[in-house]
């Protein structure tokens, strides 16, 4: 609730902006007049701090940038430009005026412009008679504006003459009637769930600057297809003078019902084609299109009825969007000729979206350069919410992470008012749970929890903070501001002036399947939504949470695109990213910490393969040949078969001992290494850069000889001794010939304890807090999925080798001068002359729980090692591999749980 006379500060952000935009070079000087002139007037007439943090996010909104991203493709002539002069870009410059209206950064809008022109071009031209197939992917981030990109697209393939458009949205209805709403406003024009209820017609979004030519729409925003409501409109598609668009649920019956109605109404006489241009949008692409057949000769049923409805059409295009390049859509194909034969992988284009500079996204939070620590971590879920139960568990009591969690959720909508932003939405995750039961009786606890606090807040809104602080539940709220909040600008007394206003309109709601709860922001535009929401699946995926700056994640899933597409953190937060917190358990952090840079491994690769007219079949083999996804493909296929063999390629890959054995294995390993070191030692006296011991120009048996008889722990699959000697057997005789060893020791000023001599050298060990325990005799060597500390990987590289490294690096990021990133070990691997034995001796202890002192796992260090491989030479693209096997046994014993859970989800679908 806005208090009298309170400034509305989003009417004041928007009529600065009006006023900003008139100038043709905006200053900050200049955009700080433009407040005080509008501080003239009595409704806007806000405090200084205020005006300051104001004139602050209007200088962040003006500097936003962002780059085109990479495109790989088969060479194709594209139309798209020639053809502009002829093109009437109605749609598209609604949806441009729209983008405006929201404040949109002027660059963000101009580069949406260059890539969705790149990606029009790259489609089939719809003026083009003939048969024709395109079939493209676009590659974006988690909550990064994929549905803005693909919204775009579509204005410009209607612009161009495509006459039906189907957005496959998800499977999940929440999903499908959000995608439907945003297409109504960014696209339509209309609100299609008032005319699902026979009310008036009323125009949203683009239709409020032109309802001339508002799309036929044959969904709506409260109803999927429908075969008899389509019937109704008895028109072919061939014969409409606006397009058609179809937003449905990724669902058999709906797809069977479209296919039908498709079929019956709107096949070329004489011919089972359709012969109006057809564009379809497969949103989350990876999810439930991908052929999951346990069968290997017949395709799963979504897939099947997705190439049933493109073969329907005589001109169509087809374009995945996903933010998961794992996607088992590049993986399926048993070899490599059946990758591009009938079904839905892109083997025209793959377009690499750039997010703006404004993204708060996964690099940001889990990567290397990450630049606020909002991550906290859960410790004390076994006593309440065991991560592993069952649908029969009873919940007892919220653990205590969960209540401060709820507690920073009042916390941060009380400086949310304080700061102007009382009509914004504020949302808080809670994804603890896959089972809807135990889901319920979250929300009924949450709920419980705070009501008790809203209760206590109200008694006490009357009393001066020192009479309220001897509350428990207001003392509580006062220790959480002060851990959290004390930098946010303002003090107590203000914030606890704001707590009543601030909780009082939270409600907690149960979103799954079966709950009554559901998301609807744009029922709340006038004052905001204020939701806790609680879930499993439906919040998974697609979902976007408006305001979302809680959350609670306790899952245990570690399939990439699972845990990617669970974040749903990731996206925009202008105005309130610092004010954002994420509580997750240790080895979850250290799963995204890992994902996040495969993924921008990936991302790199592709900008390579461009800048190498390489094609999407490149980039394909790429992807099935990444160590990575052994676990992506073993999760698909461990239905079909007792085992599973992959072809990975360890080029350009770090790999590392994550998993140790336990009891006489760490003995054996420290005296089999204290032979490797002494034969070392013989080869000649080590160098010692950054007090480690290093030689060059070792030969690669005796590398071979050292990695075949360590006694390895099979948990750490990335690692098996064979395949890896294997690797290097093969590269022996070019890039893998001789080698550096280095074997790791910190330097003083690190150092804990006196230095260990048990390798014939003077070690000062490195510190390791263990993380996740399989057996008695596995464990984790952290719960970050990493042996080795950042930087690591620039041993053995001259002055002038790091200085390209880093000049390359700063180019390919375009980072400006004078800005200096935190290089990631990639960056330099690329210029690795030879590669890298990394020997590590580490002291390893027990994770800190309440207790302050830290206990070791072991008396004695422990051996683990790593291997960073160069990339193999240009001259030599050979994507050289060897074959590791994966049995049901292990998977299960290893990821049971997750791939019971995927096809739970499939199966839903």
């Amino acid at each position: 609730m806005k208090l009298p006379n309170e400034p509305d500060i989003n009417l004041l952000r928007t009529v600065v902006m009006q006023l900003v935009a008139a100038q043709p070079q905006p200053t900050p000087q200049s955009i700080r007049e433009a407040i005080g002139q509008c501080r003239q007037v009595p409704s806007f007439n806000i405090p200084e701090e205020v005006a300051e943090q104001l004139a602050r996010q209007i200088e962040e909104q003006l500097d936003i940038t962002m780059t085109l991203g990479a495109v790989v493709q088969e060479e194709f002539a594209e139309w798209y430009d020639a053809a502009k002069p002829s093109i009437d870009p109605y749609y598209w410059s609604r949806y441009k005026q729209l983008l405006n209206q929201k404040q949109l950064a002027p660059q963000v809008i101009a580069k949406l412009d260059q890539v969705t022109d790149r990606i029009a071009g790259l489609l089939g031209n719809p003026q083009k008679a003939g048969s024709w197939d395109r079939r493209g992917m676009v590659v974006g981030h988690v909550q990064s504006g994929k549905t803005a990109n693909y919204t775009g697209l579509i204005c410009k393939a209607a612009d161009a003459g495509y006459k039906l458009i189907i957005v496959v949205a998800g499977i999940h209805n929440s999903l499908r009637n959000q995608t439907q709403q945003r297409i109504d406003e960014g696209f339509v024009g209309r609100d299609s769930a008032r005319l699902a209820r026979n009310k008036q017609s009323r125009v949203v979004g683009v239709g409020r600057f032109d309802a001339m030519r508002l799309p036929l729409t044959v969904t709506t925003a409260v109803q999927d297809f429908n075969k008899s409501a389509a019937e109704a409109f008895g028109v072919q598609l061939k014969s409409l003078t606006v397009p058609a668009v179809l937003v449905i649920k990724k669902n058999s019956n709906t797809l069977k019902n479209v296919i039908s109605w498709l079929k019956e109404h709107n096949s070329k006489g004489g011919s089972a084609l359709v012969e109006a241009p057809m564009l379809l949008i497969d949103d989350e692409a990876d999810n439930a299109s991908i052929n999951v057949s346990r069968n290997p000769e017949e395709a799963s049923r979504i897939n099947r009825q997705m190439r049933e409805l493109l073969n329907l059409f005589q001109r169509k295009c087809y374009v995945g969007y996903t933010a998961t390049p794992f996607a088992n859509i590049f993986i399926d194909p048993d070899t490599d000729d059946e990758m591009l034969k009938g079904d839905l992988f892109p083997s025209d284009f793959i377009v690499a979206l750039d997010p703006p500079s404004n993204y708060f996204g996964a690099l940001r939070i889990f990567g290397p350069e990450r630049e606020k620590n909002i991550l906290r971590e859960i410790t004390d879920d076994d006593a309440h919410l065991p991560i592993k139960h069952t649908t029969a568990f009873q919940f007892e009591k919220l653990p205590p992470s969960l209540e401060k969690a709820v507690r920073t959720f009042i916390l941060v909508r009380a400086v949310r008012l304080l700061r102007g932003q009382a009509r914004e939405h504020n949302s808080m995750l809670i994804n603890a749970s896959r089972f809807t039961a135990v889901q319920k009786q979250i929300r009924d606890a949450v709920h419980e929890f705070l009501t008790q606090i809203v209760t206590r807040i109200r008694f006490l809104s009357g009393l001066t903070p020192q009479e309220a602080l001897r509350d428990e539940d207001m003392k509580a709220l006062q220790v959480v501001w002060k851990e959290e909040f004390a930098d946010s600008g303002f003090i107590w007394e203000e914030v606890q002036a704001r707590l009543l206003e601030a909780a009082a309109p939270i409600r907690v709601e149960e979103i799954n399947s079966r709950s009554a709860g559901s998301l609807a922001y744009s029922d709340h535009e006038e004052h905001g939504l204020n939701v806790i929401a609680v879930g499993g699946f439906s919040l998974s995926r697609g979902l976007t949470l408006e305001g979302l700056t809680v959350s609670y994640f306790l899952r245990n899933s570690v399939m990439y695109d699972t845990l990617l597409q669970m974040g749903r953190w990731f996206g925009y937060r202008a105005g309130y990213e610092d004010l954002c917190r994420i509580w997750m358990q240790p080895d979850a952090i250290g799963w995204y910490e890992h994902i996040t840079e495969s993924i921008e491994e990936l991302r790199e690769e592709l900008r390579r393969m461009e800048q190498a007219n390489l094609t999407p079949k490149d980039f394909g083999l790429k992807v099935r040949s990444h160590p990575d996804t052994l676990i992506v493909t073993a999760r698909n296929k461990m239905g079909t078969s007792k085992e599973v063999r992959v072809s990975i390629g360890l080029s350009d890959k770090l790999i590392e001992t994550t998993w140790l054995l336990r009891s006489n294995a760490i003995r054996a390993n420290r005296e089999h290494t204290k032979r490797f070191t002494d034969a070392l030692k013989e080869r000649g006296a080590p160098q010692r850069p950054e007090s480690n011991y290093f030689w060059t120009g070792v030969p690669a048996e005796a590398v071979v000889g050292y990695i075949s008889g360590f006694q390895h722990c099979d948990i750490s699959m990335q690692t098996k001794p064979a395949p890896v000697c294997d690797f290097i057997r093969a590269g022996a005789g070019d890039e893998l010939k001789t080698w550096d060893v280095a074997v790791i020791s910190v330097g003083e000023e690190h150092a804990t304890g006196e230095a260990d001599e048990s390798l014939g050298l003077s070690i000062r060990c490195q510190r390791r807090t263990r993380g996740a325990i399989k057996t008695r005799s596995e464990f984790a060597v952290s719960s970050r999925r990493r042996v080795s500390s950042q930087g690591i990987e620039r041993l053995g590289l001259d002055e002038a080798q790091l200085k390209e490294a880093q000049a390359q690096y700063r180019k390919d990021k375009e980072i400006p001068d004078g800005q200096t990133p935190n290089y990631p070990d990639s960056a330099y691997r690329r210029f690795r002359p030879r590669p890298l034995l990394m020997i590590h001796l580490l002291l390893m202890f027990e994770p800190r729980k309440d207790t302050e002192s830290a206990h070791p796992l072991e008396e004695e260090p422990v051996v683990a090692w790593g291997i960073s491989f160069p990339p193999t030479p240009e001259t030599n693209r050979s994507h050289r591999t060897v074959e590791y096997v994966v049995n049901t046994t292990w998977w299960r014993e290893n990821y049971g749980d997750d791939a019971d859970e995927e096809l739970e989800q499939f199966e839903d679908a």
